[in-house]
């Protein structure tokens, strides 16, 4: 079979758009969250997105060489649906530093949505910008040197970009965090704005009073693409896509928030706009996130490698309801409400062709874990109750780092050899490292230790 190119002048894909938004954090779930709504919008070939990597260049070296387009296959149980997806109308590396400034200065661009991981926002704990961290000193030295091409960090070239907008005379725009942390929208404006503040107060003071911030809830499990997935579309289409993206059917997104310069009609593509998000990302956190935690170590602790074998298991599976009734104790929706809720997520997380890796959801968990596991965790103990399913998952991650797998977290060197010793004093190390109020609550680390007994 000779396979075709995926090209805009071919027989698939609609017309490049002109750029309207901008994107930073090229990957998979932008592809099949974002982007996929602004493809489904009913204006949507009105609204093209510029993306711009995160970090590298590859993926957006290979997105070039398609016009921008690729194809998403949504895996259902009983077989995939294919589509081409056309909204991305340019694709940068991250390292094009040129490009991004002329993209967010340009005032036909009206809003950026971001996918940098938790972690890549550079939060200090205490809800602001960490400004010891090497790459916030950095890319402040780089912006007060009038170097902005030279900034590395998330926080740092959204900053930059909106300085060439705000001395380019651009009206504000607005930005949409779409990450998985609870007030994403007034965290990103506030680690902006410190970090803009460090700089230039005038521009700290346009962004903090003219920028939009608009908060998310955004779900839909998106795996990492591996060559089987390749060659399935191959097969199926009769095109060389070096670029797919595999997803669940279940999509969701939910924001707050106003736009400054307005949007595409992405409610047109089932998007919810409510008033209130912190119900919805407390919801999804703990249920989802949370859950999708449990499995990941408890899953890797008995062998497993993918979220449908974990979810097979009986003891995990035993467990990841245990979770659930401990998160659902402290949920703003009604009981049925929430049972509808976890009953989908059964049957999302069993879907026997979604073959999401247990190493993929594990990463970063010193990042995760505060905002999924931890809330539940001290809510239980202020209830005087033992929260034996948050401690079940703590241990289960402490295994993790005692388990001589390469461990993949930015504090793993930190974490790691905290976890190498004996369990006595290792519990309760890394426990104070995770959060060191934990470190004085002798009742949770001798809980975290016993429950090392249910993986032996």
């Amino acid at each position: 079979m000779t396979l075709r190119r995926l090209r805009r002048a071919g027989p698939v894909g609609r017309p490049a758009a002109p750029v309207r938004l901008a994107h930073l954090g090229l990957g998979n779930f932008f592809r099949a969250h974002q982007a996929w709504y602004t493809e489904h919008s009913a204006d949507g070939p009105d609204w093209g997105i510029a993306a711009f990597g995160g970090r590298g260049g590859e993926a957006a070296a290979l997105l070039q060489a398609q016009d921008g387009l690729y194809t998403l296959v949504t895996r259902e149980p009983t077989g995939d649906h294919m589509e081409t997806v056309g909204s991305i109308s340019k694709a940068y590396p991250a390292g094009d530093s040129e490009a991004w400034l002329c993209t967010l200065a340009d005032p036909a661009v009206v809003a950026v949505t971001a996918t940098v991981t938790e972690a890549g926002w550079h939060g200090s704990g205490r809800g602001g910008l960490d400004v010891g961290h090497p790459e916030v000193i950095s890319d402040v030295e780089a912006l007060r040197a009038g170097q902005p091409g030279s900034v590395g960090s998330a926080p740092g070239r959204l900053v930059a970009g909106l300085a060439a907008r705000w001395q380019g005379g651009a009206p504000p725009l607005t930005v949409i965090p779409c990450d998985n942390i609870p007030g994403n929208g007034p965290l990103v404006r506030r680690v902006l704005t410190e970090l803009a503040d460090l700089v230039d107060s005038n521009l700290a003071q346009w962004i903090d009073t003219q920028v939009g911030v608009v908060g998310c809830v955004v779900d839909r499990i998106t795996p990492r693409t591996v060559d089987s997935d390749r060659l399935a579309v191959a097969e199926a289409t009769g095109f060389d896509d070096r670029s797919p993206v595999v997803t669940e059917p279940f999509s969701e997104w939910i924001m707050s928030g106003t736009f400054v310069l307005g949007r595409p009609k992405w409610e047109s593509a089932g998007v919810r706009l409510v008033d209130d998000l912190e119900p919805y990302e407390h919801r999804k956190l703990r249920l989802l996130n949370g859950g999708h935690s449990l499995l990941a170590y408890f899953g890797l602790a008995r062998g497993h490698t993918t979220v449908v074998e974990a979810l097979g298991d009986e003891m995990c599976a035993e467990w990841l309801h245990r979770w659930w009734g401990e998160a659902a104790r402290h949920l703003a929706q009604p009981a049925e409400e929430i049972e509808g809720y976890t009953n989908q997520l059964l049957r999302r997380l069993a879907n026997p062709r979604l073959a999401d890796r247990l190493l993929r959801i594990a990463e970063d968990g010193s990042q995760k874990l505060p905002i999924r596991v931890l809330p539940v965790l001290r809510l239980e103990r202020l209830a005087d109750r033992t929260a034996e399913a948050a401690a079940a998952v703590l241990a289960a991650w402490i295994l993790h780092l005692r388990s001589g797998r390469k461990v993949a977290d930015p504090r793993a060197a930190e974490l790691v050899a905290l976890a190498a010793g004996p369990p006595e004093s290792a519990v309760p190390a890394v426990l104070g490292a995770l959060d060191p109020a934990l470190a004085e609550d002798v009742a949770v680390a001798e809980l975290v230790r016993e429950q090392f007994a249910l993986f032996a």
